[in-house]
């Protein structure tokens, strides 16, 4: 029985491994986390206040049901991967899509006010030195988000090539939000590719499009930088949202890490809005949750401020080199209720870093903490999957 009920922290990291195909692999992580999955349903506010009152209106299920056909046209394998969630976790799929289209609901129908309890965070640092290659990440979430979430490590084979990038085998570790696909958090790949997403809010969303979520999904199955690209550019469609991709592969030659700023595209073109940086050796970089390089217009001012203190607290330090000097920075409590680790230890804190994930690109190895990483020790350190 779901009691939607939130939690203190738990000190409690699951990992489902499971393979088989897309639909199967949706259904494991479904019905393996289902009660999670439905006490999440009922606990999420964006869900309850404003996405289902819009799918109720005629224009709003125009709009969900034009952007999902536009995600089915480019990857019908993670509509399937989703129906699948949906049926081993015996919930409406309709309202897990729901969480997929985020905010371009509300957005498309100029739904005042937009959610203001929008997730106001996660940071992002990169350290691309020879003798260290690191990318670290808080994920922040909605307080209602803390305790459900937790990993895949998913082998997917096909037996016929799947979607617009004909992908045959798809081989991955992903942290997941309950009843979501994997890929919009921190996640690795078979082909040595490690990632992470910030959440951009921009104010100009496009329905029709492809979900930030899928092209995420998508970058899942990349096996070296002109793929991830290539699927980030969406040629065809184009971003329906935005974010922000922090990315290495750790075969690349060039040793080269990028944040790649992702939006839909201003002059309605059927392709996303990039902004590419590289992060050679020698370099650093840090991202929140804005647009660093992109001049659009962003919504969700509590997640801007939050992200001004969070570079400003960044700021502070010394360049970092060093693993220390990473899990100190992402562990940083200064900046008042906008810091960088997020937990004054109330329910009734809106947002709250629920994990901290630390690649390490040079050990080949991962580690995630649920606790803050500059007083605590990882949960666990587990060996990256590159083959």
């Amino acid at each position: 029985m779901s009691s939607g009920k939130i939690l203190p922290r738990r000190q409690a990291i699951p990992v489902l491994y499971t393979r088989g195909t897309h639909y199967e692999v949706g259904f494991d992580m479904g019905r393996t986390f289902g009660s999670m999955i439905k006490n999440f349903l009922i606990l999420s506010q964006p869900l309850n206040e404003t996405y289902l009152p819009l799918y109720g209106t005629a224009k709003g299920r125009q709009i969900y049901n034009e952007t999902l056909e536009s995600v089915k046209g480019s990857f019908p394998q993670y509509i399937r991967e989703l129906e699948g969630v949906a049926d081993g976790a015996e919930v409406e799929f309709h309202k897990l899509f729901l969480l997929h289209l985020d905010e371009i609901l509300p957005q498309a129908l100029k739904h005042q006010p937009r959610n203001k309890n929008q997730p106001t965070g996660c940071s992002s640092i990169i350290v691309n030195q020879k003798h260290c290659r690191l990318l670290g990440h808080t994920e922040d979430a909605l307080t209602e988000t803390l305790n459900h979430y937790y990993f895949v490590v998913a082998h997917i084979i096909s037996d016929k090539p799947q979607g617009k990038y004909n992908v045959k085998e798809e081989h991955f570790m992903s942290l997941c939000y309950a009843g979501h696909l994997p890929g919009y958090t921190m996640s690795h790949n078979h082909h040595g590719l490690v990632f992470s997403i910030n959440t951009i809010s921009a104010e100009l969303l496009r329905s029709g499009k492809t979900p930030r979520h899928f092209l995420t999904r998508a970058l899942l199955a990349t096996s070296n930088v002109d793929d991830a690209f290539r699927v980030l550019t969406d040629a065809g469609v184009g971003a329906a949202d935005a974010c922000s991709i922090n990315f290495s592969f750790l075969a690349d030659p060039r040793q080269m890490f990028y944040n790649v700023e992702m939006a839909p595209n201003p002059a309605r073109k059927n392709e996303s809005h990039l902004s590419i940086k590289e992060v050679p050796l020698g370099a650093h970089n840090y991202h929140a949750n804005q647009f660093e390089r992109i001049h659009l217009d962003q919504a969700n001012e509590l997640m801007l401020k939050s992200s001004v203190s969070r570079m400003h607290a960044f700021g502070k330090y010394k360049p970092p080199a060093s693993e220390h000097d990473v899990r100190n920075m992402l562990g940083d409590v200064t900046g008042g209720c906008f810091c960088v680790w997020r937990d004054n230890g109330r329910c009734d804190e809106v947002v709250k870093t629920i994990a901290v994930g630390l690649f390490d690109l040079n050990a080949k190895t991962f580690s995630l903490y649920s606790d803050n990483p500059s007083l605590t020790e990882p949960h666990c350190t587990l060996p990256l999957l590159y083959k």
